[in-house]
């Protein structure tokens, strides 16, 4: 019997952020670093009749950048965004898909994730049917409104015929976009991915939603200081929208194109809380478990790690969760480790929370630059760890980890390292 074919590494070659800091990865990195919120008052509808009136919204996005007049009509928005996210990951890595050739264009796929999907033309056309009946219900409204759609739109863009699929793990499925699309490059189905995740959920059916479950903040009189992770006034999460995107790419095809290379993929670690559909297990055992399970994916020793980018949402219960498991992972070495909580300032993205996370990991890398908590007046008692708070800090980083924690208990943790030759 012939031996398995060892496994590639798999790079990131290109990045591709919509953020409320900002509509690149620039501004989105520099908005990280300065400790800016880009929370507000809510603006894309009436927000008087919920709890929660405040958000983070992506604010002076022009899709007409990014795609045609027709394409615009007749996609939700998370399309747009994942669109448009995923055209600056390809401009970033200097891929061009209409250089490709035929062969080429059959090994380059996509896994784009998302929490929820179209929820915008979901809202508009339930509103449509109640005023004029089952008949009047717009043609596009189906293949505007399901989660796949994203991933064959980007796919249809650019005529890439690799793998294709949607991932819908609600906040976990950044991270667990960006795992398929390792796993199908180390194991040879592909020699490139778009992978990431998309929202667009600021309306009021999915901001009811969460306000109705009390998970979301009510501080609407401080917007920007809502997001407050860890610290002991936090009541709960900020909702939030945008996309991330990042190519990936087995090192071989990097190397045989002279792509320039942020990070090395170098671990997954995945769990199930297998407690609650929204609660976190109390003992912490499935974010545990991810971490670890990546940690030792990526072949580190746990003091080998100088930087987790926390799930850390700004709930009661969650934060403490979180921090109590990194302490179970890492030991002493919990303390030396600096940690983020960048949704102290862009809030909660949902689906896409993992990848815009996972893209400021990598630059932390990159950059030796730790991005600050903000917002933090008083640590909470039980939260005693190094959460970088107010200002970022100049550290050497070989070694980050990233978090993504949703409802239904999926946890999923990404190791990234400094790429060596």
């Amino acid at each position: 019997m012939d031996s398995p074919s060892p496994a590639h590494r798999v790079v990131v070659t290109g990045l591709g952020a919509l953020t409320p800091l900002g509509n690149t990865v620039a501004e989105y990195w520099d908005g990280l670093l300065a400790g800016r919120s880009g929370a507000g008052p809510i603006t894309k509808f009436d927000a008087s009749d919920v709890r929660s009136k405040i958000a983070c919204e992506v604010n002076d996005f022009d899709p007409t950048a990014y795609l045609e007049d027709k394409q615009i009509r007749h996609q939700d928005l998370f399309s747009q965004y994942a669109l448009a996210v995923t055209q600056q990951a390809l401009d970033d890595a200097g891929l061009d898909p209409e250089a490709l050739s035929d062969e080429a264009r059959d090994r380059i796929g996509v896994v784009m994730g998302t929490g929820v999907g179209g929820s915008n033309i979901f809202v508009d056309e339930v509103l449509n049917l109640e005023e004029n009946g089952a008949r009047r219900i717009s043609p596009f409204f189906v293949p505007m409104m399901i989660s796949n759609m994203a991933a064959g739109l980007i796919a249809m863009e650019h005529t890439l015929r690799g793998p294709n699929h949607c991932v819908v793990s609600a906040c976990a499925t950044g991270n667990d976009a960006i795992t398929d699309g390792y796993l199908l490059l180390q194991q040879g189905h592909a020699d490139a991915m778009l992978v990431g995740g998309t929202e667009a959920s600021v309306n009021e059916l999915c901001v009811g939603g969460f306000s109705s479950m009390r998970a979301m903040s009510t501080r609407n009189d401080d917007p920007t200081h809502a997001s407050r992770p860890f610290d002991k006034d936090r009541d709960g999460f900020v909702i939030a929208e945008g996309a991330g995107a990042l190519l990936l790419e087995t090192l071989e095809h990097a190397r045989e194109r002279g792509a320039p290379i942020y990070a090395e993929v170098a671990g997954v670690g995945k769990s199930n809380d297998a407690h609650h559909y929204a609660a976190p297990d109390p003992d912490g055992h499935g974010a545990a478990l991810a971490m670890g399970n990546a940690v030792d994916d990526a072949g580190l020793a746990p003091t080998d790690v100088q930087h987790i980018n926390m799930h850390a949402t700004s709930t009661p219960v969650g934060d403490v969760i979180e921090s109590d498991a990194v302490k179970e992972v890492f030991g002493d070495h919990a303390y030396d480790i600096n940690i983020s909580a960048t949704k102290s300032m862009t809030g909660h993205m949902l689906g896409a929370a993992g990848a815009a996370e996972a893209i400021a990991t990598i630059l932390a890398i990159r950059e030796g630059r730790v991005p600050p908590t903000i917002n933090v007046e008083a640590l909470d008692e039980e939260c005693d760890l190094n959460y970088t708070l107010h200002d970022p800090v100049d550290r050497e980083v070989t070694a980050a980890l990233t978090n993504a924690f949703g409802f239904g208990g999926h946890n999923t943790t990404l190791a990234f390292t400094a790429f060596e030759d």
